[in-house]
């Protein structure tokens, strides 16, 4: 599957979601329907059922099992590093960032993302692909879910230029506060390697994000692919009290956009580590 053929993000995009909802709906070791049973079910095409399938195995969500089928995978062990005073400082990504819109729509927000964003899943949201990039170089594949209820005149040059955050605060009234974001391994399906001009199944970190406004109301769920070549994730552990020390606050954070967060703002992590990218 091409992607750059409008629609077809947004389809690989709908159709992992689809599965991941029928994995978080069972326990681990239950079976979830054949890739034929799973086409006939989402009215999609064998490949985009199976990339998606792929993509969730790689994930460590699911196991293949020869002549058996698919099973959900045994639950993740979660580790967290948690930093004395409970906050994440995020040091800046060197190089000029930019970003290329891949898909722009308004659509229903579906079981999952609803969840996320405490919203009914026929409520609308704006989905964005986009693919940023730093100094020209492709560096990760952005998937944002924003209440669109909350950005009606939210443009497509927002998206590709500037701080979206900014945007969010200054032409929407959107004031983000808080986000909760989990990084996880994992490695690049065949159409994220052509977007990313790199190998197939070459290593990458998944970030997770549900960022909340400051009255603690969802405002977006996002899911990044940033190549793990370029990546690497640093914990800082509060030993002791230590001085105040002025940071620089220009700049791009990996894994969070440049916005409210970077003019003080606090920010939790399930992983309370600090994200440093590797010019």
């Amino acid at each position: 599957m091409d992607a750059d053929v409008p629609g077809t993000v947004l389809k690989r995009e709908r159709t992992r979601d689809a599965v991941l909802e029928l994995i978080e709906s069972r326990s681990p070791g239950d079976a979830i329907p054949s890739e034929r049973a799973l086409c006939s079910l989402l009215g999609v095409s064998r490949p985009t059922v199976r990339a998606a399938v792929d993509e969730l195995v790689a994930a460590g969500l699911l196991v293949r099992e020869h002549g058996r089928g698919m099973f959900v995978a045994p639950a993740k062990i979660t580790q967290e590093l948690v930093a004395g005073d409970r906050s994440l400082t995020v040091p800046q990504a060197a190089g000029a960032w930019s970003s290329r819109l891949l898909e722009f729509a308004r659509l229903q927000a579906g079981a999952r993302v609803g969840r996320k964003l405490r919203m009914s899943p026929a409520d609308e949201i704006v989905y964005v692909a986009r693919l940023r990039l730093v100094d020209g170089a492709p560096m990760a594949i952005e998937h944002l879910h924003i209440r669109a209820a909350l950005v009606p005149g939210l443009s497509a040059q927002e998206l590709e230029s500037g701080d979206l955050y900014e945007h969010l605060r200054t032409g929407h009234g959107v004031h983000v506060h808080e986000a909760v974001q989990a990084i996880e391994p994992t490695v690049v399906t065949r159409a994220e390697a052509k977007l990313l001009d790199v190998p197939e199944l070459s290593p990458a970190l998944l970030f997770e994000r549900l960022t909340s406004d400051t009255t603690g109301r969802p405002v977006e769920y996002v899911h990044s692919l940033y190549r793990g070549d370029r990546y690497r994730i640093v914990s800082r552990l509060a030993l002791g009290p230590a001085a105040e020390v002025a940071q620089d606050r220009e700049g791009h954070h990996p894994g969070i956009p440049p916005g409210d967060f970077a003019h003080g703002d606090a920010i939790t992590s399930s992983t309370r580590g600090d994200i440093q990218a590797r010019a």
